[in-house]
């Protein structure tokens, strides 16, 4: 035993000392730089790409387990996966990552399921989780997943940078767009005159916001901004407004927009409630970068809706020989 140990503490920097100068060789895939943390580094012939990862360490029994780097009680070990003691993938590109509590791979869902879904517990926070594991032999291997609810991430042996990048989002608590007309809900507008629409801009419901999440080993920052608004004005047309659409004034009069606005053909007098029903759904461009180096984009949207009730001018009938205007009579919504 005491050989095997004075062994292992001799061949593990020399088995370091090894990948790092493969990594350092032409032919193979550059080391990025090393992140603050007890990281060691990992590479990939099959992507050739190099990353760092957390150092595993795992006491030997008997013994308390300690923190920090390996001591005479401790060993380096390659993360440790495992299924009821059986080795275990701690990662699958379908599947997940895999969760030795959990004693399943896990991914996040996207989107996550509506506030109603009972998969949440009666939770508002957090996430829901598929939890997937393979079960059966041979021919009869299939799929089974459950749905868990996380106050946080999972402790997975492998962390995946996405993991980081919808943790960092959900931090950005990323609102509906806050929706400007004129005429404003509950005035009425007219037909064939100008309606003019807009967004309120703030940090999380405009952009642009930054926030990061990590982990020992790796960060993933990620900034989030409203790449555009597609107004829906309930009469069988859209308008995309790459900005948030310029707020209306007295001084403008009857013009036009110059960037985000509409023109009724017909008065909303037939509909629900005799007004058109408007959506405004802002679309968000979210980028992120990783100190491993890696970058990727997602989207998503936020939707917010209004009414507005469309009449036309009434003409006013005057009696010539001096007798009270009379106007059309005109059903009540």
């Amino acid at each position: 035993m005491l050989m095997s140990r004075q062994l292992a503490r001799h061949l593990v920097p020399l088995a370091l000392t090894v990948i790092l100068s493969m990594v350092g060789s032409t032919t193979s895939p550059t080391l990025p730089p090393k992140p603050d943390g007890d990281v060691v580094p990992k590479c990939s012939k099959l992507l050739n790409k190099c990353w760092w990862i957390p150092r595993s360490l795992i006491h030997l029994p008997g013994k308390p387990p300690k923190t920090g780097k390996p001591g005479k009680n401790q060993k380096i070990t390659k993360p440790v996966c495992e299924f009821k003691g059986a080795a275990q993938a701690c990662t699958d590109p379908v599947k997940g990552n895999w969760s030795n509590s959990q004693q399943c791979y896990m991914r996040r869902e996207v989107p996550q399921p509506p506030p109603a879904d009972p998969r949440w517990q009666g939770h508002k926070d957090g996430s829901i989780w598929a939890c997937v594991r393979e079960q059966g032999y041979d021919k009869g291997k299939h799929l089974v997943t459950k749905w868990v609810w996380l106050p946080g991430t999972p402790d997975t042996v492998v962390v995946d940078p996405m993991t980081l990048v919808y943790q960092a989002v959900g931090m950005m608590q990323l609102a509906p767009p806050l929706i400007k007309t004129a005429p404003a809900a509950g005035q009425i507008g007219l037909v064939n005159m100008p309606v003019w629409l807009w967004v309120t801009k703030s940090e999380n419901t405009w952009g642009p916001i930054v926030r990061s999440a990590s982990v020992p080993g790796l960060t993933v920052t990620v900034t989030a901004q409203v790449k555009a608004v597609n107004w829906g004005l309930g009469d069988g047309n859209t308008i995309r407004c790459e900005g948030p659409g310029t707020p209306y004034t007295k001084a403008m009069g009857v013009k036009d927009s110059p960037d985000c606005g509409h023109r009724y053909k017909k008065t909303s007098h037939d509909l629900p409630d005799c007004k058109y029903p408007v959506t405004a759904t802002a679309q968000w461009d979210i980028t992120w970068r990783s100190t491993l180096g890696d970058v990727g984009q997602i989207s998503m949207t936020q939707q917010a809706a209004t009414q507005l009730r469309i009449g036309e001018a009434i003409p006013v009938l005057v009696d010539p020989d001096g007798g009270d205007a009379v106007s059309p009579t005109e059903a009540e919504c």
